[in-house]
């Protein structure tokens, strides 16, 4: 049983952290962030900093919101134009889709990891396996991110391409560079991104490996 609960938590960790950090960088303060980091690229069809602070949010509050198509398809330029058009906007959705699935996911296994922890917590022998199993789900999340950054920098059009069309029908999720969503959302929006998202990961689990240490090194349990 001892060992069935360490696989378990050392399987539910890097699926937490990953969980964690999207949340993280589905936020306005990210948007905020991620615009002013060194040479992000200038929009060639015109948006300044301020448009884009101004017309981005948009985009993350509907992820997260669960608001209807009309949310965006409502949205409109200074001079009355459509700020999304038809594609974009059941991008989107199909977007909305998947974060509020994976928000339902972290709220569910987050709570079922909160209860676990305090649930082992009562004993010395619990604690000890709690201890182990955040040590191994630690190790293995350097260990995805080391393959995963060997994938990137090996093919980042392959991984980018590949990650859409896990979640996406084929065809859908591609634009103009004239469209809204690329201009708002460029490729090194992107890649911005996965460097934080795996940097947060990796921070984290060496926190969850020292903490551990030295909880071991102390003696409880």
């Amino acid at each position: 049983m001892n060992r069935l609960l360490t696989l378990l938590i050392a399987l539910l960790t890097p699926i937490l952290l990953v969980l964690i950090g999207v949340r993280l960088l589905i936020s306005e303060p990210y948007l905020a962030l991620a615009y002013r980091l060194p040479n992000f690229p200038a929009d060639p069809f015109g948006f300044t900093l301020e448009d884009r602070l101004r017309y981005a949010p948009y985009a993350v509050q509907f992820l997260l919101n669960g608001a209807p198509p009309s949310f965006l398809a409502d949205l409109t330029f200074p001079d009355g134009s459509p700020l999304y058009n038809a594609r974009e906007v059941q991008h989107m959705v199909d977007v909305q889709r998947v974060v509020q699935a994976a928000m339902l996911a972290l709220a569910l296994l987050g709570g079922v990891a909160a209860l676990g922890a305090l649930g082992l917590a009562r004993g010395a022998a619990g604690r000890q396996t709690l201890r182990r199993g955040l040590r191994y789900g630690a190790l293995l999340t350097w260990l995805l991110l080391a393959a995963l950054i060997v994938y990137i920098l090996l093919d980042w059009d392959h991984f980018f391409d590949s990650f859409h069309d896990l979640f996406f029908a084929e065809g859908t999720w591609r634009f103009f560079m004239s469209d809204t969503l690329i201009r708002l959302f460029p490729i090194r929006f992107w890649q911005d991104a996965a460097l934080l998202l795996g940097g947060f990961c990796a921070v984290s689990a060496l926190l969850i490996l020292i903490g551990t240490r030295q909880r071991a090194a102390q003696g409880d349990g």
